[in-house]
């Protein structure tokens, strides 16, 4: 209950910070929202009850949800089209890698040391980050930059100098009451965000339901104790790293032989290739995974998925990234909250074998049709979104 609560935190905090990225900028969001996780983290050694427990955790993993909205929008923000793939591969292995390496470290945390201690450690590592954060961290958002020296120089000069971002007139409350909106306005209305969203809520809740019974298929069905289960989450690890960097690449290449096919001119469209084959594979690694209960390298595909489904949204929807991203990432994090719940009815009733046959069919139907859906009907959606602004 305590890993499903702070993933719910996920589905709510990106509602939130990813707007206000779009309002403030990246810049002091990020900042804000990092410290608010690490008071929070810092404070769950501190709880006299699970009830208090469940509460630093959710609040703790509310601050941590900032990055899981607003860094696709930086990477659009800093990169061009032809680069953003191996960008994209990069800041992805995060949602991947963290959760398959955590339990690991915090298992052994735990084992060499008090409990405490898992928080503990985490606050530390954020610290350093925050520190770096400060002195390194630079603004990146575009209608941001542009307002500040608007402001600037509406100072030294006493002219009015207006940005084409703030000259809509609106006050300033009716603002940023559209910006909260957006990222749930881009979930009821755009069929782009809609569908990959699913998507991506299958993948996560996939993934979070594997973490929490990995080290089980491994003790129950292979004797091992529990500190040498739990080396299996590397497998996982190791997949995400190596299948989003190899996917990155490949995604990269087609990207711009494409456009150069086109008269170079680049299309969101040509970031899906990669993600038909992707999506093709992943029901296969599921049954291979259920049906030995030993194929773990099927975490290869996932890691290639996430980064061109990421890169396709940054690509459509550049100034409103952020937004974009945050309502997939609320989306996907209901999922993450939701599947382990059920996880061990799931294997109880059905196995592993046939468990993991529905879940790779549920991949099958959502995942396989939307690249081929879109890639066909890409540009006549974009046409008719109001909300779409391609970089070419």
């Amino acid at each position: 209950m305590s890993l499903s609560i702070f993933v719910l935190a996920y589905a709510l905090g990106p509602l939130f910070w990813g707007p206000l990225s779009e309002l403030y900028g990246r810049l002091i969001i990020l900042q804000v929202s990092n410290i608010w996780f690490l008071v929070f983290n810092s404070i769950c050694p501190l709880a006299r009850t699970p009830t208090q427990m469940l509460i630093f955790r959710f609040l703790a993993g509310f601050g941590g949800a900032a990055p899981q909205s607003i860094g696709g929008g930086v990477v659009g923000d800093l990169w061009s089209p032809e680069e953003r793939g191996m960008a994209m591969s990069l800041y992805s292995l995060a949602p991947l890698v963290g959760p398959s390496t955590g339990p690991l470290v915090g298992g052994w945390i735990a084992l060499r040391s008090r409990w405490q201690w898992v928080f503990w450690s985490v606050s530390i590592a954020d610290g350093i980050l925050q520190v770096a954060g400060f002195m390194f961290l630079r603004e990146t958002y575009g209608p941001h930059i542009l307002r500040k020296k608007a402001q600037a120089l509406r100072k030294s000069t006493g002219k009015f100098y207006c940005t084409a971002f703030e000259a809509s007139g609106q006050h300033w409350s009716t603002y940023m009451a559209r910006g909260m909106l957006k990222p749930i306005q881009f979930l009821f209305t755009e069929p782009i965000v809609q569908v990959f969203a699913l998507y991506m809520a299958v993948l996560y809740g996939v993934l979070y339901l594997s973490l929490t019974t990995f080290v089980q298929v491994f003790t129950d069905l292979y004797g091992e104790n529990s500190g040498i289960a739990g080396v299996h989450y590397l497998a996982i690890a190791l997949g995400s790293t190596v299948g989003g960097q190899i996917g990155a690449r490949v995604l990269n290449t087609i990207y711009r032989r494409l456009k150069a096919r086109n008269g170079g001119v680049g299309t969101p469209e040509m970031r899906l290739p990669l993600l038909m084959v992707s999506a093709t594979t992943l029901p296969i690694g599921l049954l291979i995974y259920g049906w030995t209960a030993e194929a773990r390298l099927f975490w290869l595909i996932p890691g290639g998925n996430w980064t061109c489904i990421q890169t396709y949204l940054v690509d459509n929807y550049a100034l409103h990234a952020a937004s974009a991203i945050s309502g997939v990432v609320s989306f996907r994090a209901f999922a993450g909250f939701g599947f382990p719940l059920f996880a061990d009815e799931l294997y109880e009733k059905l196995g592993y074998g046939w468990g993991n046959s529905i879940l790779a069919l549920i991949c099958l139907v959502i995942g396989c049709p939307a690249p081929f859906m879109f890639y066909r009907y890409g540009p006549q959606l974009r046409a008719w979104s109001k909300s779409t602004s391609v970089e070419q």
